[in-house]
C-alpha cells in the first residue's frame, strides 16, 4: 500500500547549479551530498512540515532520455500562498507551464512552472494537507 510521499527525484545536467537553485529556491543546503559535495552525482534536501525528501541525480545517470523541455511526474507541493510563491520561482529563473488555475469549487488551485533544469514542479493550494497537518498537531 501507498503510505505517503517519501522522496522526489529530479534530474539535473548541471550539479553545481541545481545545488544553487534549489537552496535559493528551500532556503537551506542539501543535508546530503554522493560521493561529496564538491562533486556531486546526486544531492538530498529534507523540507517542510513533514521533512519531505528532494533528491537531485545527475541526468548522466537517468534511466530515460532528459532533454531540456518539460519533462517528469507533477509532484505537488502545497503552500500557503500560492500567488506569492508562483512569482518567487519566476523570479529565480522557473518558467511557467501553466498558470493559477481554480480545481472545482472546493479551494484546490494549482499552478506549474519548469525549473532551470527541465523539471515541472507543480505549487498548489490545498485544503486536504492543512486539514491533516491540523489533525496531527491536536
Amino acid at each position: 500500500m501507498l503510505r505517503g510521499f517519501a522522496t522526489v527525484s529530479f534530474y539535473a545536467a548541471d550539479m553545481h547549479a541545481a545545488r544553487e537553485w534549489y537552496t535559493e529556491l528551500l532556503g537551506l543546503e542539501p543535508y546530503f551530498a554522493v560521493p561529496n559535495a564538491d562533486n556531486p552525482a546526486y544531492l538530498e534536501w529534507r523540507f517542510g512540515d513533514f521533512q519531505c525528501e528532494l533528491g537531485i541525480i545527475n541526468a548522466k545517470y537517468a534511466t530515460h532520455p532528459v532533454g531540456n523541455g518539460p519533462a517528469g511526474a507533477v509532484m505537488q507541493w502545497h503552500v500557503d500562498d500560492l500567488e506569492g510563491e508562483l512569482e518567487r520561482l519566476l523570479s529565480l529563473g522557473a518558467t511557467l507551464l501553466e498558470a493559477i488555475t481554480e480545481r472545482g469549487d472546493t479551494g484546490f488551485r494549482t499552478a506549474l512552472v519548469v525549473d532551470p533544469f527541465g523539471n515541472i514542479i507543480g505549487i498548489m493550494n490545498n485544503p486536504h494537507y492543512l486539514q491533516i497537518l491540523a489533525d496531527l498537531k491536536s
